[in-house]
Formats: structure tokens, C-alpha cells, sequence
């Protein structure tokens, strides 16, 4: 179960969410030829991502940005643009350009942090745009609890979109996170759930004086929960293959 879209429309061009989506692309093409070279890899891991431990000895705190830039495989990379292209946006609109691009970074720095808080001692790389995203998510989650998300779910070969509220995926998705970080071995590498967990409720902190602005419990009173503007309509073509009955 995954999203796929929303029916929240941002008011404004998403400069910098298309932005970061481009930087994470072009970061990627610039070594994916050499994702099978060991030592290239090796080299580069060492030098941009995330080690808990070289923060700890007090170097390295560079990589608490850069590694938000780095991506383990293709499919690490089209996931993470698939919930900041859909999140991304409305978050954008709801801070501005400026802010918005310091929220985004001030999360995924913040779920670094976290990652380094949970285990210090780790000597394993952490890279991606997904603690940063969910800082994304975790605004999303205050601003706009009840927007509707498309979710596409897919159990074995049945495969239906249907649309929920935003906060029943997204709780959902942190719940995972969450269980997933008190079930799994921290040297045993894999996802960094704690980075994932850390980066949303970072986000759900730092998008609470914008949310103050626009009146706080108020805003959620006037708006039920809703974007505060039409959601956006999608019209699902009807196919052109005949349908045949059986007798």
C-alpha cells in the first residue's frame, strides 16, 4: 500500500520541491555507473554519507547534509521523489519558497541527528532524502490532516486506488517506522527507521508556528481539517477494451 497522488493542489509553482527532486536525480546519474564498483562505493559512502560514529568523534557534520543527497539503488530514489513530489508542494505553498527549503533541510538534519542520538556507536552509512521527506510529511500531517490521498493497493494480483485521509496514511506510515525501529538490529544495516522517525516529528515541530499563524486550533475549527481551497478532481478515462460476457 503506497500513495500515489493527493487532491490538494499547492497555489503556487513548486520551484524548489522540482528543485530537489532534480538535485537528487542528477546526484544519482552521477555515479549509478559505478554502483557496482566496490571500491568507488566504498569511497563514496566514506566521504558523503552519514557515519553515526564519525559524528560522534566530532567530524564529518557536513555529511548530515550531503547524505540527504546520496541514494542506495533506483528504487531507494523513485520512492523518495514519489512522496516528495506528492507532499512536497503543498508544504512549499504553505511556507514559501525560502522557508520551505530551510524546513526541508532543518528536518533531514534533524533526523540524522537522530539516527547518531539512537546509535552513536554505528560505523554504517546512512544516505537518502527520506528523513527529510518525512519532516515533509509530518507538516503534512498538521496543516492538512483530512486531504485525501490516493493509495494504490496491491494484494498479490488485485490491484484497486482508492482514496483515504491523509492522516490515516501517514499515521500509519509512522507507525511502521516506529515498530520497525524498536524491532530491528541497528548494526544489522537495512532502513534507518529511527532517521525516518526522527525527520517527521521534526517536521511536525517545526511546521507548528505556521500552523500558529494561521490560527491554530482555529484553522483546523474552520477548516475541518481540509486544504483551505477546492480539492482537486480526477476523471479516470473509461477503457476502450469491450467487455465480453460469458454465457
Amino acid at each position: 500500500m503506497f500513495p500515489i497522488r493527493d487532491h490538494n493542489p499547492s497555489g503556487r509553482t513548486p520551484w524548489v520541491t522540482w528543485g530537489l527532486m532534480t538535485v537528487n536525480v542528477l546526484v544519482f546519474l552521477s555515479y549509478w555507473g559505478d554502483m557496482q564498483n566496490v571500491r568507488v562505493m566504498n569511497a563514496l559512502w566514506y566521504d558523503w554519507a552519514m557515519i553515526p560514529a564519525r559524528i560522534s568523534d566530532g567530524g564529518g557534520y557536513y555529511t548530515l547534509f550531503s547524505s540527504m543527497f546520496l541514494h542506495g539503488g533506483i528504487m531507494h530514489l523513485l520512492g523518495n521523489m514519489l512522496f516528495l513530489w506528492i507532499f512536497g508542494d503543498n508544504i512549499e505553498d504553505a511556507l514559501g519558497h525560502v522557508t520551505y527549503l530551510g524546513f526541508y533541510l532543518a528536518s533531514g538534519v534533524l533526523a540524522a541527528v537522530t539516527q547518531v542520538v539512537i546509535d552513536p556507536g554505528s560505523g554504517i552509512p546512512t544516505v537518502g532524502a527520506s528523513g527529510a521527506i518525512a519532516g515533509v510529511m509530518g507538516g503534512y500531517l498538521l496543516l492538512f490532516p483530512r486531504a485525501r490521498v490516493d493509495i494504490l493497493l496491491i494484494l498479490i494480483v488485485f490491484f484497486r486506488v482508492f482514496p483515504i485521509p491523509a492522516w490515516i496514511m501517514l499515521a500509519v506510515w509512522f507507525a511502521m517506522q516506529f515498530l520497525g525501529g524498536i524491532g530491528s538490529d541497528p548494526q544489522a544495516g537495512g532502513v534507518a527507521y529511527w532517521a525516518h522517525a526522527g525527520g517527521f516529528v521534526a517536521g511536525l515541530v517545526l511546521i507548528v508556528p505556521a500552523w500558529l499563524a494561521r490560527g491554530g486550533p482555529a484553522f483546523w475549527q474552520r477548516t475541518h481539517g481540509h486544504p483551505p481551497h477546492p480539492e482537486a478532481q480526477y476523471v479516470v478515462s473509461r477503457s476502450r477494451i469491450p467487455k465480453v460476457r460469458r454465457r
